[in-house]
């Protein structure tokens, strides 16, 4: 139970850390300020804002019981990810670590989304948020990418979840979008001073993270592929 419970905690977080990462933010807040400025009421304002962040976590959570449940039914590579987990999950944690800390960069484009499909979710109104939710969700950057592929993904894989962690790494990518939806049904000004302070708290996170992930990555390491036991 504690476990899964420390599973969860964890996905959460990495799903905070996503939402506020400068690409998700930016993209977050265009999204809603794209349906916010069309729908004429802070009311609205506000459904279309859980309307994204329900895109969001739909997204999330489907392409999270795809490959958790692709990977997990493989009899190979099940096997394999059982035995060898710990293994993996040193350098992997290390590299997404350095992602984090900014030692290495990834060159990884979000689709965005096209022309036709901008004109089709003005088109849908209010309802476009969700469709957006999803978009965006899936137009992943260097960052978004290595914490769902590097991080919420093994995570997900280590204690067979494929439901509950996606999930709640979703829901959590949607939190600061519903606080921005509020500030911009009570005023655009808030959002700017609200973005002036979520920059470097962002920044700091990102940073602290990484280097979590990194020490953690050289435990694994040092236990599971050479040994070394300090207890």
């Amino acid at each position: 139970m504690t476990g899964i419970l420390f599973g969860i905690a964890s996905a959460f977080w990495l799903g905070i850390l996503t939402s506020i990462s400068p690409c998700p933010l930016a993209t977050n807040i265009a999204a809603i300020s794209f349906a916010g400025r069309r729908v004429g009421s802070p009311a609205k304002v506000l459904i279309a804002g859980l309307l994204y962040t329900a895109g969001r976590m739909l997204a999330y959570l489907v392409l999270g019981v795809l490959l958790v449940s692709s990977l997990l039914s493989a009899p190979h590579i099940s096997n394999i990810l059982q035995k060898q987990m710990n293994r993996i999950l040193g350098p992997l944690l290390i590299v997404v670590g350095m992602v984090l800390v900014e030692l290495i960069h990834l060159n990884v484009a979000g689709s965005g989304a096209s022309g036709k499909m901008q004109k089709r979710v003005d088109a849908m109104g209010m309802w476009g948020s969700l469709l957006l939710g999803v978009l965006f969700a899936l137009s992943f950057c260097p960052v978004s990418a290595a914490l769902f592929f590097g991080s919420l993904l093994p995570l997900a894989l280590q204690y067979r979840s494929g439901v509950i962690l996606p999930a709640v790494y979703g829901a959590a990518t949607g939190l600061p979008v519903l606080l921005f939806a509020i500030l911009i049904a009570l005023g655009a000004k808030r959002v700017g001073d609200a973005y002036d302070r979520i920059v470097p708290f962002e920044k700091w996170a990102r940073f602290a993270t990484g280097i979590i992930f990194i020490l953690v990555g050289v435990y694994y390491c040092l236990t599971h592929i050479f040994g070394i036991h300090f207890l």
